[in-house]
């Protein structure tokens, strides 16, 4: 038996993985180099947390993702994890910190609750004024994203899989199992599975009513000198508070401070507009004020655009057909699932039961 895995990013690279440890042949084609700065898991670090808001299905399934990493790491011979633990900001009755510490409580699970004067003495990078209060939760930290995936590049090839960069697939036969790279060559396995992220739908056009692709962008910055050590050893920020949908990732080492948002995307295609627009980092960072202090003194050192899918409910997309499985992660916040997808899904390959994959992925329970 012998699958074919099409897109190099952090899913598909830990569904090669998972398959090649279970001595099913491989071969791994990714469009760009490994890792894609293009993709989006090509950026420099990812957030992994506990909090789930109203998803309570994935965040129970944390647990999961923890351990499917740990044993990468094994595999690897280093963890590319900064342990950093997570916090939460409300600045405003029913906001998005104020639904992740909901979740989290309604879940059983443990949280540092802080007044407002008490967040800001811990992280002076806060002012006090903007925030109702802030909740710190031990269980998150920041994934280390391009040394994943050059790690687990090398470890598949020193492993015997099939691993081809600047290798672009055109099409998707899910009948025959094959698919056709864009120089015309045929290359068939017994299934297909299909991790293309964004790109998705120029291979399967027809999910258009599932998959909304869209277009956003991560601005890193230096801080003022003298917050520069509080960052340094500051929590990731999964949510500020208020009603830009934001999160905050510290400059753990080989990283830089990312400011991200989530109202700033808006649909495109994955190959439009990837060149960062004049004063789009200023415009990023200062949807963090409130609640970051002293916005204008934080500088610009880099904007980097991201291409997603997204669903309408922001869960897992999976579906199979005849010989092939296409999965999208669930809207723009699926990294950190990354290895336990390459598991399950390896899971359901061997076993003939993708249905069993779905249903994990989904998370619907």
């Amino acid at each position: 038996m012998s699958v074919i895995v099409v897109g190099a990013g952090i899913s598909g690279l830990s569904t090669a993985w998972a398959l090649t440890k279970r001595g099913v042949p491989v071969t791994l084609l990714e469009q760009g180099p490994i890792p894609n700065p293009l993709s989006a898991s090509g950026d420099q670090h990812r957030i992994i947390r506990r909090a789930y808001g109203g998803q309570g299905g994935y965040q129970r399934r944390i647990g999961d993702a923890y351990a499917a990493w740990d044993e990468m790491w094994a595999d690897l011979g280093e963890k590319h994890l900064a342990e950093t633990g997570f916090l939460l900001l409300s600045q405003q009755v029913g906001d998005g910190g104020d639904e992740y510490r909901s979740g989290l409580i309604e879940g059983g699970y443990p949280v540092d609750d802080m007044s407002a004067q008490e967040t800001a003495e811990r992280y002076p990078f806060i002012d006090p004024k903007t925030i109702r209060w802030g909740a710190y939760s031990e269980e998150g930290g920041v994934l280390l994203c391009q040394r994943i995936a050059g790690g687990l590049r090398d470890w598949l090839r020193s492993k015997g899989a099939v691993v081809r960069e600047n290798c672009c697939v055109a099409s998707v036969d899910t009948a025959a199992g094959s698919v056709t790279l864009a120089d015309g060559a045929v290359l068939a396995g017994n299934h297909v599975i299909v991790t293309a992220g964004a790109w998705t739908l120029g291979l399967f056009p027809n999910f258009q009513k599932s998959l909304t692709t869209y277009r956003t962008a991560v601005v890193y910055l230096t801080p003022p000198e003298d917050l520069a050590a509080s960052w340094a050893s500051a929590p990731a920020i999964l949510d500020p508070g208020g009603t830009i949908d934001g999160y905050v990732l510290p400059p753990v080492p080989g990283t830089g401070l990312k400011f991200g948002a989530g109202i700033h995307k808006y649909k495109a295609s994955p190959d439009q507009d990837r060149v960062a627009k004049p004063g789009e980092g200023e415009t990023l960072r200062n949807y963090f004020s409130p609640p970051i202090g002293r916005i204008e003194e934080y500088k610009v050192d880099d904007v980097v655009t991201c291409a997603y899918t997204f669903t309408a409910d922001e869960h897992f997309f999976c579906l199979s057909e005849d010989k092939a499985t296409i999965v999208s992660a669930c809207s723009g916040h699926g990294y950190k699932f990354g290895a336990v997808v390459g598991q399950k899904l390896a899971e359901g390959f061997l076993a003939k039961d993708m249905d069993a994959a779905r249903i994990w992925l989904e998370a619907r329970d």
